[in-house]
């Protein structure tokens, strides 16, 4: 499989590279992180991109201007994209098709060519716009799953409910994964 991962600059880009650092190695990754989500990062962490991500041979890093990237083009094959996380101002972007960066562009290659996307969108509270920007997207099948954690799991530390998350989106990409205690 190959997936694009892009993370935005909303709070908890963290989260993103976590979910980076937990993808197996025989899938082929595409990794665009936004200007607005290093500085988020250093702000959250005191650390740079460089410092929190694994390095990994299956993972090929991009820059967010390099709108000619392989990922910018339907005729380069990437079956899934994620946002991890997706702020607001990316997600209303996605939702007009403005395709002024890499990750925009990105998105609406998998939207025209029929590609599963997931986008994790970090804001609280929503606010109307948001709420028809995320209802727009879900219309046009893109699948909306915020990082809302399940009360059932057996959640202990904010690693646990890391784990919870990123297993819940590896699921919705078909990843196997024992990242979380399953319902029984």
């Amino acid at each position: 499989m190959k997936l694009t991962v892009a993370i935005s600059g909303a709070s908890g880009s963290n989260l993103g590279l976590n979910f980076v650092n937990k993808i197996p190695e025989d899938i082929e990754v595409f990794l665009v992180v936004s200007q607005s989500a290093k500085k988020a990062l250093k702000l959250e962490t005191g650390k740079s991109i460089k410092e929190l991500l694994i390095d990994k041979p299956n993972i090929t890093y991009l820059r967010d201007n390099d709108i000619g990237a392989c990922i910018a083009s339907g005729s380069f094959h990437v079956d899934k994209m994620i946002v991890i996380p997706c702020s607001m101002n990316t997600l209303a972007k996605f939702s007009v098709g403005i395709s002024d960066s890499l990750i925009t562009r990105a998105f609406t290659v998998m939207l025209k060519e029929k590609r599963e996307v997931v986008i994790a969108p970090r804001e609280m509270p929503l606010n109307s716009i948001n709420l028809e920007n995320m209802l727009k997207l879900s219309r046009l099948n893109v699948t909306i799953a915020p990082p809302i954690l399940g009360y059932y799991s057996n959640v202990k530390s904010l690693e646990d409910m890391e784990n919870f998350l990123i297993g819940k989106w590896f699921d919705m990409l078909k990843i196997d994964n024992k990242l979380y205690e399953r319902w029984k």
